[in-house]
């Protein structure tokens, strides 16, 4: 298994595995709400690519696109240090592994573009996302109350943050 930056020829499998992901129902997008076309994501893909402190990441096995990590960096002055990430991980390939290798490429990819804080948030509920993040160095700084509305029911988020 090996990470590298997504192309935008990646962009079908991609879609897969996102919508893949989505269906857990731990995802910020409810399963099916998600309309990305091949060509949308294809550009987005570019477009995280080219900004500075950002880029678009994909676990590979054979071939197969087994995950995704994706780091949006800041631009401003006071916030330049810091990036968000989101993650998604195909439900074959949960548990195996996929998240650990993508958190420690992106660890060391963003040391080198003098990122000082990685930070997400995570559904409350996900044990096995929150599992990870811990595991690999993230710690909770807080909790978004009633952030999300899921089945009807508001759901917290928390926030959690790794300094590097």
């Amino acid at each position: 298994m090996f990470v590298r930056k997504a192309i935008d020829k990646d962009a079908l499998k991609i879609l897969s595995v996102m919508t893949d992901a989505e269906a857990s129902g731990f995802m910020l997008f409810a399963p099916g709400e998600r309309r990305m076309e091949v060509a949308s994501l294809s550009k987005f893909i570019n477009s995280i690519n080219n900004a500075p402190r950002s880029g678009f990441f994909i676990a590979l096995e054979n071939e197969e696109i087994l995950g995704y990590l994706i780091v949006k960096g800041e631009n401003l002055s006071r916030t330049s240090h810091r990036a968000s990430i989101a993650i998604g991980v195909h439900s074959n390939s949960r548990g195996k592994g996929v998240g650990t290798i993508l958190f420690e490429y992106i660890t060391n990819w963003a040391k080198q573009e003098q990122i000082h804080r990685l930070e997400l948030t995570v559904i409350e509920n996900n044990e096995q996302a929150i599992h990870l993040y811990k595991k690999m160095g993230f710690e909770m700084e807080g909790i978004k109350k009633d952030s999300l509305i899921i089945s009807d029911s508001y759901v917290n988020e928390l926030y959690m943050s790794k300094l590097l």
